[in-house]
Formats: C-alpha cells, structure tokens, sequence
C-alpha cells in the first residue's frame, strides 16, 4: 500500500532528498503514521534513518532553511520545528534490557531492528521516504490489520515487551483509552503478570500517561482496564479500596468504584479541565474510611467531604502531582460537593446562597458541573427532581451574585482602618470585628456597603469597650 499523497508535505520532500543524497533509507515511523491512516490530527513527526540521524536533521533543516537545531547526542537524536510541525530524527537502533532497569543497552540498527523494539504493532508501522518507493508502508507486524480490527497488540512476546519497559503498560492502556480499542488477550495477560514491575518506573511517568486517559472522551475504559491489570493497586490504592458492594440487614450501597466512574464521565461530557475531572474521581475517596451502618438509618459516611479534601495532599504527593493551586482547587471541589445538593432538598436562603458563594468564589461554575455530575441515580424520576431544584439554586446564585457581589469579596472594612479608628496595635479585637461583620453581610444583616460595614464596625468596637481617636 501507498501513502505518497499523503506525505506532500515539503518536510517529508526534504528528508527524502537528503537521505537520498546521502545514500541511507529514511523513514517517518510512529505515531505520525498510526494518525495519518486513522484520520486523526498529529503535529509530531518521528524520522527514523539507517544513519545518523543528527547529521540527517542538519541536512534536511539547511534544505528546509531552518535555523534552529535541538541536538541531544547522549541519546543520538535531534529534533526542530517547521510550521506547525515538530520533526524529530533518530538513528535506527536495537535494544537490549537488563532486569533492574527500563533504560536499554542500544546500538545501531536497521529498520527491522527498529520496528522490532517498538512498543506495539500500531506504532511499528513506517513509511518509506526513498525516492524509489516513496510512500510505501513497511508493515511487518499486521498493524494496518490491528488498526481496522481496533486491537492493542505488540510486535514481539508482550511478557518480554512489558517486562523489558513496564511503562509500555501504562501506555497499552492509555492507547486503549484514546482510541476506544481492545487488548488483545495475550497483551493483557502480560500486563497483569508485570503489574508488580511498575515499581521501577518514576511516577511523574505513571501519572503522565495517567493523565491522558483522565483526558480521553472515555476514560472509564482505563481505569476499568487498570483495575482489571491491578495497575490501579500499585499506585492509587483508595481508587480501588471504592470497589464492591456490602449488604446488611438486606441493605446495600452503590458501588462508589463504578459510580465515580459514572461521575467522571459526566464531568468529560461538560468540561476537558483536567483538575476538575480530578475532583470528579476524588469526590467519594473518604467514603471507605468514612462508611458505617446503622440498623435505622442504614449505610452512612458522614464527613467524607472533609476526609477526602484531607486526604487529597497525601494522594498527590504520592502520584507527584503539582502541590499548588491545582490541588487547592481539587480539594475545595471536594470539600464542597455536597453543599448544593443539601441546597435543593430544603429552602434556598439568600444566607446559604452568600456562603457557597463565597467559599466557592470562581470555581462556583465548576462546583455546579461536578454536583450536576453527582446525580447517577437509576431513578429517572428522581434524576429529574434535583436536576431542576439545581436550575432553581443557579438562578438563585446569579441573583445574589448580582445584588451582593458575594464572590471572591473581601469584607470593606480593613484590619488597618480599625486600628487607625479605634487607635490600637494589631490585636484580637480586630480579627473578631472582621468575623462580625463578614458574618453580617453573608446573613443579609447588612449589605456588602462600605457605609454599612463602618456603621457596624463603630458598633462592635463600641461594644467592647473600644473608643475612636
């Protein structure tokens, strides 16, 4: 099969020149091909020549007038950008493991040597940049069959491929994920029997690729997946403490593994924020240490809001996820996902209104999609119900929001005018005149006015004791 209307691309024009030029194959290899054949987008460009490929990215970047050359000899690769395009070119190497270690022992190769140390048969498939046969896929492993077919496959024995680089695990699923295909059985056998050598890869690694299937349109095809491997053991275990079902007194409760699962999805089909579909899989985490029965009232976990936001820098630190305002932002997502649903069971007072108002500030928005998120019910009736009580609490919220400017405030009257009025050092006085009249304008009792918070900041100092300079 031919591909070279495909590569009409003056990148692919240049390589094939040079290489020509300089009498080695070259081929476009890689991920770059899998998208092309799939219909799908990619920017990536992965050269692969039976020569040097930093003397092949010099060569074709001076055809192509290219300035700028990222060179990285430890690894024999070199890479620069061309439009949209980044283009990146390697020598064709073999490989070689030992036990402790997923950096291989490399030397010069061939194309076949090449393909036969990709990861999966998807991926191994080239194209020819040659003059003579320009365009040709050189295909050894079936990948043309395992793209039609939807299947995750490696070129050679799965057990060696995933034992060799236990990352590749991780990517079989993420791959998965993303294209919605199978793991061949084989593949996934190997995958469960190597679960336990993650334990040798950086996690920055492990989230990264856990990340993109977090990303994907679908990501409960993962983590179902990385149940199924017991990779989801080795590195978020309070995932999988989630999973099953008790029942007592022929009471049971839902499985919370599947019904974050439900939530995330709900989450992807309203918003791509990353953080937020985190806060989607962390909202229930508390739920296992939090779980009791009571012969009346049934299956609780009261305080799982607050457990679960306590537990969240624990979880973070371990998978290395950024400990800054992406995870402040998860844990106050998780600290309040329950705040506006007890909002549609009762009265919606402008009270209740101001105060998730003002601990949510900006992220309101995105508090609203994960408890809309929350519903899962099989009850389509009772879907329905707090579907419409949340449209009654969002409007509810645009119009405090309007005439109270609750979000994100900060109370009008400062710690350094009370000082300068009533004349004091910096002393509890002032911290309980704050508290009082933030108190009062998230009741109604006053408005968020200027005038008003002096008015009552006069009152309260008066009251105890306090006299203006």
């Amino acid at each position: 099969m031919n591909y070279k209307s495909s590569l009409d691309h003056k990148v692919f024009k240049a390589v094939s020149k040079v290489s020509d030029a300089n009498g080695e194959r070259a081929f476009v290899i890689g991920g770059f091909v899998r998208d092309l054949i799939l219909g799908r987008p990619c920017k990536d460009i992965d050269i692969v020549t039976e020569g040097s490929g930093i003397k092949l990215a010099k060569a074709a970047a001076k055809e192509l007038g290219v300035k700028q050359v990222s060179v990285f000899k430890n690894f024999g690769t070199a890479m620069f950008k061309c439009g949209d395009y980044e283009v990146e070119f390697v020598g064709a190497r073999k490989e070689s493991y030992t036990k402790g270690s997923r950096k291989p022992i490399v030397e010069d190769g061939t194309l076949e040597d090449d393909q036969n140390r990709r990861d999966f048969t998807i991926n191994a498939m080239a194209l020819s940049l040659s003059k003579n046969g320009f365009g040709d896929l050189v295909d050894p492993f079936d990948g043309l069959r395992d793209l039609d077919l939807g299947i995750i496959r490696t070129p050679l024995d799965p057990d060696i491929t995933y034992s060799d680089d236990p990352l590749r695990i991780m990517r079989a699923i993420r791959f998965a994920t993303q294209l919605d295909f199978t793991i061949e059985t084989e593949s996934l056998r190997a995958i469960s029997k190597n679960a336990k050598r993650l334990e040798i890869i950086s996690m920055e690694r492990i989230h990264t690729e856990l990340n993109k299937i977090i990303l994907a349109d679908l990501p409960s095809i993962g983590f179902k997946l990385l149940l199924k491997t017991e990779l989801l053991h080795q590195f978020f275990p309070e995932m999988v403490a989630l999973k099953g079902v008790e029942k007592r007194n022929g009471i049971s409760h839902k499985d919370n593994f599947y019904h974050t699962l439900e939530v995330l999805e709900n989450v992807c089909k309203n918003s791509d924020n990353l953080w937020l579909r985190w806060a989607a899989i962390l909202h229930d985490i508390a739920k296992p240490p939090t779980k009791r029965f009571h012969p009346k009232h049934g299956w609780t976990f009261h305080g799982h809001e607050d457990r679960g936001a306590r537990m969240i820098p624990k979880i973070f630190k371990r998978l290395k996820l950024p400990l800054d305002s992406k995870m402040k932002y998860v844990q106050k997502l998780v600290l309040l996902h329950l705040r506006p649903i007890a909002l549609t069971k009762d009265i919606v007072t402008d009270s209740a209104i101001r105060r998730l108002l003002y601990e949510a500030g900006d992220d309101i928005d995105d508090l609203m999609i994960l408890c809309r998120a929350d519903i899962t019910s099989k009850n389509e009736a009772k879907v329905a119900k707090y579907l419409k009580n949340y449209d009654v609490v969002v409007t509810k919220l645009k119009e405090v929001e309007e005439s109270d400017q609750i979000r994100n405030f900060q109370p009008p009257v400062t710690g350094e005018m009370i000082m300068k009025e009533f004349g004091i050092p910096p002393s509890r006085p002032i911290g309980d005149i704050k508290k009082a009249i933030k108190e009062a304008i998230l009741e109604g009792d006053i408005k968020n006015d200027k005038d008003e918070a002096f008015e009552l900041m006069l009152k309260l100092g008066s009251e105890m004791g306090l006299k203006r300079v």
